[in-house]
């Protein structure tokens, strides 16, 4: 390139008309670079359209500052900004996440209360129409009671006639609760010497032969077929545990029905039913918060208070309902948890908690037990272990337990339709033996069995259903 400006510039030279107007200048550039600069004035053009002036000077000044604007706004030389503006894009996000969450919690909480006034609407519909049909009733006719005569005040005692049956219906009654109020009756109130006589002559009526066939305290003879009551709304319904309070305190009362799903890792909602037809019908009337999360389908209700197991520990908590707070909480000692000595169907139910005529029970196993089952009487006021006995029997190998009179009954299968009641061990006399009660896992995976002193039955959870067994009892056995 440099041979090539020398070439024109001698061509230029050699042409007389030019020698005086050509120039060749040589010098350092901005940079520091030698740089030949050659002039040739234009043979054609006397003037140069203006390229520079006032009006380019201010473009470029203008470009300029434009150019330290945009620099400064995407980072420029020191990032500053582009830091700044990077804190700010995130602190954006998080506003928008919290402000999701904050929706979506709302929207939760707003279907919720949804549910709830529907079906307080819906009970309020079924007691109107209760109410309109016990308003459409008519009374029941009221048969005045004869006085009776002179005659047979001085005879003695009046006593039923022969074939009476509205007086073989009094004797053989029942006493319900509320029946006494239907004896307030004015036909009812004549002081008559024979009418108390009457009275007294009825009390001493015995009940008649094998009437406690079912209600003492002899060994196990038979388990009913299961009696379907619900089935659970959704996937944390498959396993649980329901209950009743034998010996219920105000505000509640032993016809109150407790339930707890105990899928999900976050399981501490109580949800309580004034009936069982409540219960059947979905329509909790109190749902409780715990104040520690719940471990598996151990629970059971005494007394007034739950008692259950705090969730991947061996620490039992006893919770009041009517204070709605913690009220004792202990270790059970030595005792497996978590998965240690569970149920054959697993669960992480290594402790069970039950309650029979005899008071509360905890059913577990321990290291020194080598996962043989342990059954614990505990205090129910301080949850300290009273009595224990180890039992052959390996906890790992049957399904589930319940305790009915001081007997732990154990269940062979979960999941089988048609297994048995394998084992009976008597705290009384702390001696264990095989039997085989017929038992039916209906809905085939059987998470919770327990004794319900209430009704005298077997509550169980099944597979997302909640069922019950009726039992038949043996009598007791006098040495």
């Amino acid at each position: 390139m440099f041979l090539l400006l020398l070439l024109c510039m001698c061509g230029l030279l050699l042409r007389g008309d030019a020698q005086d107007r050509a120039s060749l200048w040589r010098g350092n550039d901005r940079s520091g670079r030698c740089q030949y600069t050659f002039t040739v004035p234009s043979p054609a053009e006397s003037t140069c359209p203006q390229t520079g002036g006032p009006e380019m000077e201010g473009l470029k000044a203008r470009l300029g500052l434009l150019e330290v604007l945009v620099s400064r706004l995407t980072g420029g030389d020191t990032g500053g900004p582009q830091a700044s503006g990077a804190r700010a894009q995130a602190e954006l996000q998080e506003a928008l996440n919290r402000a999701t969450g904050e929706r979506n919690l709302l929207r939760g909480e707003k279907d919720r209360l949804e549910r709830d006034l529907g079906a307080l609407q819906h009970r309020m519909e079924e007691m109107r129409r209760d109410m309109e049909k016990l308003r459409s009733r008519p009374c029941p006719p009221q048969t005045p009671m004869v006085p009776p005569s002179s005659s047979q005040q001085n005879t003695g005692p009046m006593r039923p006639a022969a074939g009476s049956s509205q007086m073989s219906h009094l004797m053989t009654r029942p006493n319900r609760q509320g029946d006494s109020s239907s004896l307030r009756d004015s036909a009812w109130q004549h002081g008559h010497q024979g009418f108390q006589e009457l009275k007294a002559e009825v009390t001493e009526v015995p009940a008649p032969d094998g009437s406690d066939e079912n209600t003492g305290c002899g060994e196990l003879v038979s388990v009913g077929e299961p009696v379907t009551h619900r089935k659970a709304d959704n996937i944390a319904g498959k396993y649980g545990v329901w209950m009743q309070d034998p010996e219920a305190v105000s505000p509640y009362g032993p016809n109150t029905v407790w339930r707890i799903d105990t899928i999900g890792t976050e399981v501490r909602q109580l949800f309580g039913y004034e009936d069982m037809e409540q219960l059947s019908k979905g329509f909790p009337s109190k749902v409780l918060l715990l104040p520690e999360l719940v471990e598996s389908t151990g629970a059971t209700m005494y007394r007034g208070s739950l008692y259950y197991q705090r969730r991947r520990s061996r620490t039992l908590i006893r919770y009041d309902l009517s204070s709605e707070s913690t009220a004792a909480r202990r270790d059970l000692p030595h005792a497996g948890f978590h998965g240690q000595y569970p149920y054959s169907w697993g669960g992480y139910t290594d402790i069970d908690l039950s309650v029979d005529e005899q008071g509360l029970w905890a059913v577990y196993s321990t290291s020194k037990a080598k996962g043989a089952i342990v059954i614990s009487q505990l205090d129910p006021n301080t949850l300290e272990v009273k009595k224990s006995w180890e039992t052959n029997i390996r906890k790992t190998s049957v399904a589930n337990s319940f305790i009915i009179c001081g007997k732990l009954y154990t269940v062979s299968s979960y999941a089988a339709p048609n297994t048995i009641i394998n084992h009976m061990y008597d705290t009384a006399t702390s001696q264990g033996k095989t039997i085989a009660i017929p038992f039916r896992n209906k809905y085939h995976y059987n998470s919770m069995v327990d004794y319900n002193l209430v009704q005298r039955k077997l509550f169980a959870w099944d597979n997302f259903h909640i069922v019950s067994y009726d039992l038949r009892l043996g009598r007791n056995q006098v040495n």
